[in-house]
């Protein structure tokens, strides 16, 4: 058989396998039982075994060998179009070749952790229901972070290495997975991200990486910010897709943390969130909620905008777009606007707390 005859089998082969796997993800109780539960289980420990021995971020350097792999391809391509020495059979081969390419990506994507976009939602297995609020209740909320807050004031400010954030969130994993098993996490890999002035350049506060395992982190962030993140990225690992949901299991983790300032860290996150949601319903609460932050918390917001503002560019709202994008692809139709669910469930799960204050 000729080389095309190879890629048109190899094209009908990835494309049946894509199909497949495509229709798969249509049944979330399927991919709960047999592939987050199942497979994805065994697998994402598999991984995070190998990846764990090495040093650095072994995701960020595989992500760096695929694009020179592309780029060494392209330059290929480019000379054979300039020498003019592309076949009829090439103008369909290398194509295809791409294409498939393509295919596997999707499909090497999708098996390693992607079909966990499928899996029901995680709030109902946690039992918390998705009530919608009355602004009041929104306010009242946003009061009780703010409480929250100032009685964690007089917390000591850490900057976690991370090797300690790693052993302080693995330790929040177990204490919850003795109540739930979805928190089990065994055999932690948490590593830095290779690159953390180009990470922080497009905004990003950490990712999880499919091909590896591994939950990265910039660890140049503002110190508030990594212990939340940490417990964030690890929920990736365990197979929490969504953002929304994994905001939620890295609150729930840290919050309940015997680590004081992983508990500030959860609940300074979570206070933004609500914030957000009464600055855009009730500007009025909003400002006069503000007034009752302390002033060490507010400190932290400023020097948030402040370390944003110095990394940020336009290329932040290039990407935020394409992020959204992306976000709906996969099962999130409201895109980025999906991260306030958090504020939802945030209410439901404090519901008690809110009425017997």
């Amino acid at each position: 058989m000729s080389t095309l005859g190879l890629q048109w089998k190899r094209f009908a082969m990835l494309s049946l396998l894509s199909i497949i796997i495509f229709i798969a993800g249509l049944n979330t109780n399927l991919i709960e039982s047999a592939y987050s539960a199942g497979f994805y289980g065994v697998t994402s420990v598999i991984q995070r075994s190998i990846s764990t021995v090495i040093p650095f971020a072994l995701g960020d350097f595989l992500y760096l060998l695929l694009i020179f792999f592309t780029l060494r391809n392209f330059y290929r391509f480019y000379k054979k179009i300039k020498a003019k020495t592309l076949t009829k059979e090439d103008r369909i081969k290398i194509p295809l070749q791409a294409v498939n390419f393509l295919l596997i990506l999707y499909l090497a994507f999708k098996i390693l952790w992607g079909l966990n976009y499928s899996r029901p939602s995680v709030s109902k297995q946690l039992n918390i229901s998705d009530d919608k609020y009355t602004t009041a209740q929104l306010v009242s909320l946003g009061e009780f972070f703010i409480e929250k807050l100032n009685e964690l004031d007089s917390v000591k400010k850490t900057r976690f290495n991370i090797s300690q954030l790693q052993t302080i969130a693995k330790e929040g994993y177990d204490k919850m997975a003795l109540s739930n098993t979805l928190f089990r996490y065994r055999v932690p890999s948490l590593k830095p991200v290779l690159n953390s002035w180009l990470i922080t350049k497009i905004g990003i506060e950490g990712y999880y990486s499919p091909l590896s395992g591994e939950a990265n982190v910039n660890m140049r962030l503002p110190t508030v910010a990594l212990p939340f993140v940490t417990c964030h990225e690890i929920a990736h690992q365990l197979g929490i897709a969504r953002e929304d949901e994994a905001n939620l299991i890295g609150y729930l983790v840290a919050s309940h943390s015997d680590n004081a300032y992983f508990r500030y860290s959860a609940a300074y996150a979570m206070l933004k969130s609500i914030l957000y949601e009464i600055r855009i319903k009730s500007p009025k609460d909003y400002e006069n909620l503000y007034k009752t932050i302390h002033s060490s918390t507010l400190l932290n917001f400023k020097n948030d905008r402040d370390f944003w503002r110095m990394y940020n560019n336009q290329m932040f709202g290039y990407l935020d777009v394409a992020f959204d994008r992306f976000l709906k692809l996969n099962n999130q139709r409201k895109g980025t606007d999906s991260y306030q669910d958090i504020v939802l469930w945030l209410y439901n799960y404090h519901k008690d707390d809110l009425t017997n204050k």
